[in-house]
């Protein structure tokens, strides 16, 4: 049997504790390195799903490390090393363009929503849904964005003090992703793509002529009748020289030769108010004038299907507060318009 003295038993105690100690420390150092791994794998995987949408909605990898400020090499890694850890392949690779695959639309669109959810929680504990801030760009078409979204934005921007805005009133359409505006208001049927639209009315394209050509020159009554009459051609609405009817729900096409061809439509207005001929514009357009007088419309009853309104973003569910803000009031005061 082996005997300590008091003094050797102390030391054995000390030495004993020292090594839990360590065994503990190792212990938890351990624990917190799978932690830290843990931690490291989700912020990986969240990082290559922000990477797979952002390839989707800018419908590129030379696109999509523009705007998440990489190399397209490392855009292409990413995506690689998802669809390896996945076992899948998530995007058809082409010289042009890249498509979904069956599997890559469902894992798509689980990421905007799970990505959607983590801004928002976000979002809400940062508190900034109540104050949005940034810079905003919004893009409409030119007589559309002075008459139905400038006073939108002016509202806008006395509730938001915190944003600017950018406003682009162009007469063609805005490369979204590539020139940065944030939302847009687009009149027509629009291609598919991972844009976000949401429909608030539609308008109406109609033939008018000022009331004094009318009484000079006689009032259409059917679409054939255009042969003896001036006209004049907006391009930006009406980019070839014929016009589309409907009759008896069957397509009609009717070839002009304008007397005045213009690419703005305030130009179009302006010469038919002026007494020059009949011309074809979209309802929210002439409305002021054919309210007034200056304007009356004619071949209503052959009228094609009006065009679709919609309000467009890119951001998709995780939209951010600014976004958000802007698209709630702007949805709701669009809809309201008497121009639907």
């Amino acid at each position: 049997m082996i005997s300590l003295t008091s003094e050797a038993a102390r030391r054995a105690c000390y030495a004993w504790r020292i090594r839990a100690a360590d065994r503990s420390l190792l212990l938890i150092g351990e624990r917190a390195s799978i932690a830290h791994s843990h931690i490291q794998a989700d912020m990986d995987r969240l990082q290559a799903m922000t990477t797979f949408v952002t390839v989707v909605e800018t419908e590129g990898f030379a696109s999509a490390a523009r705007k998440l400020n990489v190399s397209p090499s490392v855009v292409s890694r990413m995506v690689t090393e998802l669809e390896e850890r996945l076992g899948v392949r998530l995007l058809t690779r082409t010289t042009r363009i890249v498509r979904l695959t069956d599997a890559g639309a469902t894992y798509f669109e689980d990421c905007r929503r799970i990505l959607g959810e983590i801004d928002a929680a976000e979002v809400t504990a940062a508190g900034t849904h109540a104050a949005p801030r940034g810079q905003l760009t919004v893009t409409a078409p030119v007589l559309f964005g002075k008459m139905h979204l400038m006073p939108i934005v002016l509202d806008y921007l006395a509730r938001y003090p915190a944003v600017n805005v950018n406003c682009w009133f162009l007469d063609r359409v805005v490369n979204m992703v590539d020139e940065g505006a944030d939302v847009a208001v687009r009149i027509g049927e629009l291609p598919s793509s991972s844009l976000q639209a949401i429909a608030v009315g539609g308008v109406r394209r109609v033939l008018c002529a000022a009331p004094a050509y009318l009484d000079r020159y006689g009032v259409p009554e059917r679409p054939e009748d255009l042969a003896g009459h001036t006209t004049i051609q907006a391009s930006g609405v009406s980019p070839a020289p014929e016009w589309r009817f409907t009759a008896d729900r069957q397509s009609l096409v009717v070839p002009i030769q304008p007397r005045m061809i213009t690419t703005t439509n305030d130009s179009a207005i302006a010469a038919a108010v002026a007494g020059l001929g009949v011309t074809r514009l979209l309802s929210y357009q002439v409305a002021r004038e054919i309210e007034a007088g200056a304007l009356k419309i004619v071949l209503a009853d052959y009228e094609p299907a009006a065009l679709p309104v919609h309000v467009v973003h890119r951001e998709g569910r995780h939209a951010n507060q600014k976004v958000r803000s802007f698209l709630d009031l702007a949805i709701e005061t669009l809809r309201t318009k008497s121009w639907v």
